[in-house]
């Protein structure tokens, strides 16, 4: 019997993991089309045919009544400064382009926070090689005589932007905590497979945790559990997906360890996987396969399941 899960040493650092989020963004025929002449130092607006009011970015909806009738403009790149603030990034404030009765957000730029009043006249800056981003425009700068300028019809548009590439990537530490560090130490450093054993001592949880999942009571002793297992649940895996860690065709199977009482999902691989429903199914046999590479401390240690040829539950 092994030792209670707090007086093992936690040897792990956190887990540095990547959550990434791919995806093409529709902008619009208005904000496609501000998109695509911002790169041609062109600010343009949506001008809304029954409230008269013009919105700088386009945009597909007017912000005040809802309209979705509109004409698209050219803004002046001149305006007024109607709100600021300073943050780590540095100066933002709300710009109100001439002619248009919304406000824009941008950095103002040239300046410090004690240069500036609401009323100050600015005007764009514009930046090189931006192309069709809102950061073409550097910022606004302060220019105090800089004439007012005029909205006017956009004349020869350039074709809007149909779809924008874009991608949110969030990076974060997450900590194993003392069940999931052991559990993972021990892959890496022993290649065991190490559970916790339930409140009455019958059977093991896999992965190991503080709590029994049915009495919610503590969690008892460790346990290593066999490298052998069933398979209880599995699906043929054909389509691909951003994410996946192999190509497919593969098996994803729910597997219950010798020893276990809780189902580890892992891939089953080695087999003709033109054969995989009549090879793989609940019931099969199958045992861990580890990788020969340098151990990461996770269950991709574990390469893969293989079949046992010619053992099957109730044989």
């Amino acid at each position: 019997m092994l030792s209670i899960p707090d007086t093992y040493p936690i040897d792990l650092k956190p887990f540095p993991s990547d959550l990434s989020m791919p995806y093409t963004l529709t902008p619009g025929r208005a904000a496609g089309t501000f998109l695509a002449e911002i790169g041609n130092k062109r600010i343009v607006g949506s001008k809304f045919k029954n409230s008269g009011t013009v919105a700088v970015p386009a945009q597909d909806f007017c912000p005040k009544s809802g309209d979705s009738e509109f004409d698209l403009v050219e803004a002046p790149s001149t305006g007024v400064l109607t709100a600021f603030t300073e943050t780590d990034a540095g100066l933002i404030g709300l710009i109100r382009i001439d002619g248009a009765d919304f406000d824009f957000p941008h950095q103002i730029v040239g300046a410090s926070y004690g240069d500036l009043k609401i009323g100050d006249r600015v005007e764009a800056v514009w930046g090189d090689g931006a192309g069709d981003s809102i950061l073409a425009i550097k910022g606004f700068a302060l220019a105090p005589k800089a004439p007012v300028g005029k909205i006017k019809l956009l004349e020869n548009p350039a074709k809007q932007l149909e779809v924008v590439p874009y991608r949110m990537d969030l990076h974060y530490e997450h900590a194993f905590g003392p069940y999931y560090g052991r559990l993972f130490d021990e892959i890496k450093t022993n290649r065991r497979i190490m559970g916790v054993r339930t409140s009455n001592g019958e059977g093991a949880l896999l992965p190991p945790r503080e709590l029994d999942d049915i009495t919610h009571k503590k969690t008892g002793t460790w346990v290593e559990v066999k490298q052998t297992g069933t398979v209880r649940a599995c699906s043929v895996i054909h389509l691909q997906f951003i994410g996946q860690k192999q190509p497919p065709p593969y098996v994803y199977a729910e597997i219950i360890l010798d020893g276990a009482l809780t189902r580890l999902i892992h891939n089953i691989s080695g087999i003709d996987m033109s054969r995989a429903k009549e090879l793989v199914k609940p019931g099969t046999r199958v045992r861990a396969v580890w990788r020969d590479s340098e151990p990461t401390g996770s269950l991709a240690d574990i390469s893969h399941f293989e079949v046992i040829d010619g053992e099957a539950e109730g044989r």
